[in-house]
């Protein structure tokens, strides 16, 4: 079948009718806001993951056409489900190994005809079948739980998840993971045939693997996140509509399993970090650190949501899991008047928590940072230096940057400098590195 990303087209085809630009506007709108639901719809009509994604872009290619000459249709999406479905129709009736199949489909279709002329108001029965509002969340927490699912790899799942979840193109996801568009699509492909071959059916896990698998897709919501948040390469600092993306679907999530106090945990972390978006960049687009942000432009509703999310994710839960953790954490800098007025005691302790329910030797780097700003830097130097020692860093930037910042304040200010250059030398992010190549030139 032909395939179309989320349009990004000003113009039809030489044969055919100018594109609107309000139509245009329109489709991409109505994508962005309702992609998941209207795939993870198709997906249960049709019991096919991949057939269900496709079908669903050529729906929108047709409505650039059709909305630019017809107008608007009264209902946007029973008009995409509507085409969609046919499409999904035809193509059963193209493969005559599909043929019974397609007689279900046809047989259903038998129960009444449907107009998707503008103005209409008459609503197709397989409509309702579509987009059963009882069953819109299962549909979208399937499709989350599909795109996500262990069979694939991570970088698949990142990729696939970003695709039909988020809803965003192999274009903006290959820009945002800096990789080229052909790796992304085919990262995509592989991860459909992977599924199809798995023979990985569209349905909610059972309660016993929910569990189980709900790491997994919390991960690749983490992982979509702080990309966004700091960009691990490339010349912008943050890229936001990728963690803005990873918020959303969070939101999402909380809406569909409000029993998992980790969903709202990861929720929180997002909405507190996002918070200080505003604040992180200059006019320029250069990198602000923390201690010289003005909080007044850190967004106050943000913080309110975050810490509405770890309320309830310490409410439903036994304790903070690994993303409540890191929010608790987030939400001390919240709360925080200045860097001076951190309660950084409770940070530190709260990475020794981190530490022991989820240990990685970034959070031992980052729990170094906090008490260096607790109790000096000489204490914090030796738990880096343990660090180092492991060499489970090595080739990171952010062990010599932590290092490096901890050797100027002992006074040790060649050695401070090397480390800040090594660092500069390691990091792939242009405005990371203009930092830390200006704090170097700083102690020459």
């Amino acid at each position: 079948m032909a395939r179309a990303d989320r349009p990004a087209v000003t113009s039809a085809p030489s044969d055919g009718p100018p594109i609107a630009e309000s139509a245009r506007r329109a489709v991409e709108a109505l994508w962005r806001i309702e992609s998941t639901r209207i795939v993870g719809a198709l997906t249960r009509y049709t019991g096919d993951f991949a057939l269900a994604e496709d079908v669903a872009q050529e729906a929108l290619a047709e409505a650039l056409v059709s909305w630019s000459r017809d107008g608007t249709p009264a209902s946007p999406v029973g008009w995409l489900l509507a085409t969609a479905r046919r499409r999904a129709i035809d193509g059963y009736r193209r493969k005559a190994a599909l043929e019974e199949r397609y007689a279900s489909l046809a047989g259903r279709l038998a129960e009444g005809e449907f107009s998707s002329g503008v103005g209409s108001t008459a609503r197709e029965p397989d409509e309702e079948l579509l987009w059963d509002p009882d069953r819109v969340d299962d549909d979208v927490l399937a499709l989350v739980f599909t795109a996500c699912h262990p069979v694939l790899a991570p970088e698949a799942r990142v990729a696939l998840t970003l695709r039909v979840v988020g809803g965003l193109t192999s274009e903006e996801i290959a820009r945002a993971f800096l990789v080229p568009v052909p790796t992304v699509q085919a990262r995509i492909t592989r991860a459909k045939k992977t599924l199809a071959a798995a023979r990985v059916p569209f349905e909610l896990p059972p309660a016993e693997e929910r569990q189980s698998r709900l790491g997994g897709v919390l991960s690749v919501l983490y992982v979509i996140f702080t990309e966004g948040s700091t960009a691990t390469a490339g010349e912008d600092l943050q890229r936001p509509d990728l963690a803005y993306e990873a918020v959303r679907l969070a939101r999402t999530l909380t809406a569909v399993l409000p029993g998992e106090p980790e969903v709202h945990g990861l929720l929180a972390l997002c909405e507190l970090t996002a918070a200080r978006f505003p604040a992180r960049t200059g006019p320029d687009g250069e990198a602000v650190l923390l201690e010289d942000q003005d909080r007044r432009l850190w967004d106050r509703s943000a913080i309110r949501r975050g810490r509405a999310a770890l309320d309830r994710a310490s409410a439903v839960g036994r304790g903070l899991g690994p993303y409540g953790l890191q929010a608790a954490i987030a939400a001390c800098h919240a709360r925080a008047a200045s860097v001076a007025e951190t309660d950084w005691d409770r940070i530190v302790l709260l990475y020794e928590a981190l530490g022991r329910v989820a240990p990685s030797p970034i959070v031992d780097l980052n729990r170094a940072v906090a008490v260096a700003m607790a109790g000096g830097p000489a204490p914090a130097l030796l738990i880096v230096d343990e660090l180092a020692a492991t060499g489970r860093l090595s080739g990171s930037h952010l062990l010599p940057t932590v290092r490096g910042e901890l050797l100027a304040r002992l006074g040790r200010t060649a050695e401070a400098r090397q480390e800040l250059e090594l660092a500069a030398r390691l990091c792939r992010n242009a405005r990371e590195r203009s930092v830390l190549l200006r704090k170097a030139a700083g102690l020459g």
